[in-house]
């Protein structure tokens, strides 16, 4: 299974990342949450972008582009097979950037990826 990161992690019910989280643990996907604020979804933690983490197959982005500037190193090191930018979230500098490191991009909604079985 695909193991996600999602960047931009909430514990707010309403947010499309937590209900990402659940749909991806769900499904059996194994996940790393990463975002701004402590807490927990779908039984994993939140944690802040520090720890590389070097076994990322997809990193699914929740993070306005004005404030992903912050996170280019983070997503560059961590080296994923994708990204996909999540309505809102598209970054035509990152995904460039993601591009020239030959890390595949994607623009579209991984929830409606995961409810179509194209994730």
């Amino acid at each position: 299974m695909k193991k996600t990161l999602i960047l931009g992690a909430s514990t707010n019910t309403a947010r499309y990342s937590y209900l990402v989280a659940n749909k991806l643990v769900r499904k059996g996907y194994p996940i790393v949450n990463v975002g701004r604020k402590e807490g927990e979804v779908a039984g994993v933690p939140i944690e802040p972008a520090v720890n590389i983490h070097d076994d990322i197959d997809t990193i699914t982005v929740y993070v306005n582009p004005q404030h992903q500037v912050h996170y280019y190193d983070y997503i560059l090191n961590t080296k994923p097979k994708r990204v996909i930018f999540n309505p809102g979230a598209e970054n035509p500098e990152l995904k460039n950037k993601l591009r020239e490191a030959g890390i595949e991009t994607v623009e579209a909604c991984t929830l409606v990826m995961l409810n179509t079985g194209q994730y």
